[in-house]
């Protein structure tokens, strides 16, 4: 099945997994591997797509209701009958893996250098500003100086154009987003580095460990979706990490 590599130095027991939207059963404007469940597409077809992915990386995925929130679920003893409201969740123990969906937003990777414990983030700007990023890590309930990050295919800069309440959203927490934003020639509107913005607040918990965010899923139509590229009508990504059980064999 075809992936888009997580490339960073995670300890072996770390597994990781990200789907792009090749290799599915979709049709139409979420050809052909969508994961979204709420995007208008076939149940049936996002029923078999998501299994393809379980029987793929060979343990159970564990999706998330998002709602550009903050709320972070830890995975390890929920057995929910539906998706629990979130957009983060951690796990430290093998047997599910924990899942963000996105098509333009910011996925972000978790894990320590030497704790078992993962986790995973979905952040669009308001997840970011109300701080989904701060709220993962203290979770995870380890200390941030070898704490890995990796930030998957995001929207870039260039194509995320937003309003001047955005920028005042971040400047209001700190003064140095400025440098991620750039006027455009449109009264009151801004384009965002959302990787910039993740970055800063990496650093001021005391992140450098930080990976990825060069991709941009707009611009790689062929490979990603994206909401505002495609006017909304679209797929979703996944993003699955997960502890290796040593008694199987995962991916």
């Amino acid at each position: 099945m075809n992936e888009f590599i997580v490339n960073w130095p995670a300890p072996q027991w770390v597994k990781t997994f990200t789907t792009v939207r090749q290799g599915g059963v979709s049709v139409g404007p979420w050809a052909s591997l969508n994961l979204g469940d709420h995007v208008q597409d076939v149940p049936e077809h996002v029923a078999i797509n998501r299994q393809r992915v379980e029987q793929y990386i060979k343990v159970k995925p564990h999706y998330l209701k998002q709602v550009h929130g903050t709320t972070v679920v830890r995975l390890d003893d929920r057995h929910d009958s539906a998706p629990p409201e979130a957009d983060a969740a951690i796990l430290s123990t093998p047997g599910k893996a924990a899942v963000v969906l996105t098509a333009d937003c910011m996925p972000l990777l978790f894990c320590h250098a030497t704790e078992k414990v993962v986790a995973v983030a979905h952040a669009g700007w308001r997840g970011l500003a109300q701080g989904v990023i701060e709220k993962t890590i203290q979770a995870m309930g380890v200390t941030t100086d070898q704490l890995l990050v990796w930030i998957g295919p995001t929207i870039s800069q260039s194509n995320f154009e937003v309003g001047q309440e955005v920028r005042d959203v971040f400047m209001q927490h700190n003064r140095q987003a400025a440098s991620a934003f750039k006027q455009t020639s449109k009264p009151g509107k801004w384009q965002a580095n959302l990787v910039a913005l993740a970055k800063q607040q990496l650093h001021q918990l005391g992140i450098t460990a930080i990976y990825g965010g060069e991709t941009c899923n707009y611009q790689q139509a062929d490979l990603f979706y994206s909401h505002r590229r495609d006017v909304g009508l679209t797929g979703r990504m996944g993003y699955f990490i997960w502890i290796d059980d040593p008694m199987q064999s995962n991916v």
